[in-house]
């Protein structure tokens, strides 16, 4: 599997911190990471996420392809920032400004939460988006972290043993979680702020359902699904493609929640044949 260079991983430790601002116009501070070069792609985390979690893909994918991650301190926002529609504005800023410039809409690659808001991009942007990539997005069907107990087990100050079994369901191969991550989710969940976030976050996921709206969105997408994904099932990925009027997709065996971090090579390889696709059409178009 390619992985980055000693420079891109440099480039990684050295993101770039940005400002950003959302429906309550206070400044939310963000950090974005640019690597590699040509026709642009735009990663997306989820709820949890970091852009070290894309680190291997975009080691990938780098040659072909400018990889610009941007990560969100979704557990730290407040108020109407706290939401799908907060994030949404946030991320079209970025995209305005950051990547705009470069001629070419980027791709835009979501995992969980982070696929959501780019589907609500592209509905609500169709200009800033070339094309999508969604993986477990949430949006259609996902199993609720906001069930009762769940919001209560998150309220109590968790154990890091409860976080643990939480993280580890985003997993077919537990072994694959990193220590650091734990750490880092177990802190965050363990402060008010941070598990009022993560509930409030995942009810606007659930409530803010995309439904019949699938049907504005034009912009060829491809999805990337693990088979054993328990939070965004199968039958969320199938609902997506019955939505989509130009959507592929496909599946990982052996696959949770995260194919980026569970299979990064064969993630990495379908991003390219769609990217090239999309590169094939717009040299016809010309």
């Amino acid at each position: 599997m390619t992985t980055l260079q000693a420079k891109d991983r440099q480039s990684l430790a050295g993101a770039t911190p940005i400002k950003l601002a959302g429906p309550s116009g206070r400044p939310v501070k963000a950090e974005v990471t640019h690597v590699g070069q040509g026709s642009p792609i735009v990663f997306l985390h989820g709820l949890v996420g970091l852009n070290e979690h894309w680190e291997d893909v975009v080691g990938a994918i780098s040659a072909k392809h400018m990889c610009s991650m941007l990560q969100l301190p979704l557990l730290q926002l407040k108020g109407s920032d706290c939401s799908v529609a907060g994030v949404t504005d946030m991320t079209i800023g970025f995209l305005e400004t950051h990547t705009s410039e470069r001629g070419t809409p980027p791709i835009l690659i979501g995992n969980s939460f982070g696929g959501h808001v780019a589907c609500r991009i592209a509905i609500a942007r169709p200009d800033l988006v070339r094309g999508l990539v969604l993986t477990g997005a949430s949006g259609l069907l996902e199993r609720p972290l906001t069930e009762t107990q769940r919001i209560r087990e998150v309220q109590i100050k968790p154990t890091r043993a409860w976080v643990a079994e939480k993280i580890g369901e985003l997993f077919y191969d537990r072994s694959i979680m990193r220590d650091e991550d734990l750490d880092r989710a177990h802190a965050e969940l363990s402060q008010r702020q941070g598990a009022r976030a993560m509930v409030r976050l995942s009810r606007s996921a659930r409530k803010d359902n995309l439904g019949a709206e699938l049907r504005k969105l034009h912009c060829p997408a491809l999805l990337i699904w693990g088979r054993q994904d328990i939070v965004t099932p199968p039958e969320a990925a199938s609902e997506f493609m019955s939505r989509l009027s130009d959507a592929q997709i496909v599946w990982f065996d052996r696959c949770g929640h995260v194919p980026m971090m569970e299979h990064p090579a064969r993630f990495a390889e379908a991003v390219l044949k769609f990217g090239a696709r999309l590169d094939v059409a717009k040299s016809n178009a010309r």
